[in-house]
């Protein structure tokens, strides 16, 4: 049987949303969409680093947490302290309590549970915090309770291997069967392509895949609508 494992944050919903909004209430309500999104997709890629960095024991998840708004703000000329930043860190985490999946990743889902598929998640981060978004987006609808996995429970994260290979062993599933779909290039195809899973990119924030890996995407998408055509002309 074959598994579709997702990845959460910018895979199934837009994650920028919450961070638009944030940004009008807290920084400055007047700039453009296109302002607030070269800001958001900064503290992203700052994120993906100072995650690497706390997962390390290297800094304090608060330091990550705050760190990757400070230090993307910074990159467009608008400086703020710790306090500020962490108020930033606490607002855009309530408004993730709103968050809602692309509707084209809900139709999917729905289609893919009449298939003879088996779907999962993994994903990166604080089992609170991730758990809390899971529960939002009401994943548990699709995809049963014990076929979540978070990082944050095994002390281990993407890109590393052994994380994908753990999940092989618990669901169980094979590698040649086990598709995974993910918006991070760095974290999920690397990781997925690692552990000999096939890796479907979920590119719509169009970046640019690392000219130095030796791994690419098996197949790269840049909508949810592209997305939702893929899986249901593949298993139709």
């Amino acid at each position: 049987m074959t598994t579709i494992i997702f990845d959460v944050d910018d895979t199934l919903y837009d994650q920028a949303l919450s961070f638009h909004e944030t940004f009008k209430q807290l920084i400055n309500d007047t700039y453009s969409y296109d302002q607030i999104d070269r800001i958001y997709r900064a503290s992203r890629n700052y994120s993906e680093t100072l995650f690497d960095q706390s997962e390390r024991g290297e800094i304090t998840v608060l330091d990550w947490q705050v760190g990757r708004y400070k230090l993307a703000l910074q990159d467009f000329g608008i400086d703020i302290d710790d306090d500020p930043a962490l108020e930033f860190h606490k607002q855009y985490k309530r408004a993730q309590g709103k968050i809602t999946l692309f509707p084209e990743v809900e139709t999917l889902l729905d289609y893919l549970k009449t298939k003879d598929v088996t779907l999962a998640i993994l994903t990166n981060g604080e089992v609170a915090h991730q758990s809390m978004k899971i529960d939002q987006l009401q994943l548990e609808k699709w995809i049963p309770k014990e076929n979540t996995f978070i990082s944050g429970t095994y002390g281990i994260a993407k890109p590393n291997p052994e994380i994908f290979h753990i999940i092989e062993n618990k669901l169980p599933t094979q590698p040649a069967s086990t598709i995974y779909v993910g918006d991070s290039f760095e974290k999920d195809i690397i990781g997925a392509k690692q552990a000999g899973w096939e890796a479907v990119w979920m590119n719509h924030r169009l970046r640019q895949a690392n000219p130095m890996s030796p791994y690419t995407a098996d197949k790269e998408i840049i909508s949810a609508e592209a997305l939702y055509h893929y899986f249901t002309q593949r298993f139709n």
